[in-house]
């Protein structure tokens, strides 16, 4: 029998953080990482370490701090990206790694 169980997923930190003044420095994601541990989000998609330095040491900070959620690293599917993702969250307690396919699109 199939799980009734929903699974959060949530990508505040990566994604809401392309949202115009929506913009955060590691202490204000830390906060933010934080809150949604308490209110019991299964996986935390804290950033996408190979986009900058900068995005690498969120990653990082909050994969030091959180421990009961899971925290997550985005990456394109190539070495580069995976090994910089995984070094990101080395120190984890329950790391997870986000892979996905880039690709151009056009519009005729």
């Amino acid at each position: 029998m199939a799980s009734k169980r929903v699974f959060i997923f949530d990508t505040t930190l990566r994604d809401g953080e392309q949202s115009p003044g929506c913009s955060m420095n590691i202490e204000e994601k830390l906060v933010m990482a934080r809150q949604l541990e308490r209110l019991g989000v299964d996986v935390i998609e804290a950033g996408f370490p190979a986009a900058s330095q900068g995005d690498f040491d969120a990653v990082r900070a909050v994969a030091q701090e959180i421990g009961g959620s899971a925290v997550c690293g985005l990456a394109r599917t190539n070495m580069a990206d995976v090994e910089r993702a995984l070094d990101a969250l080395k120190p984890a307690a329950r790391g997870r790694l986000h892979t996905f396919i880039a690709c151009a699109t056009s519009c005729a």
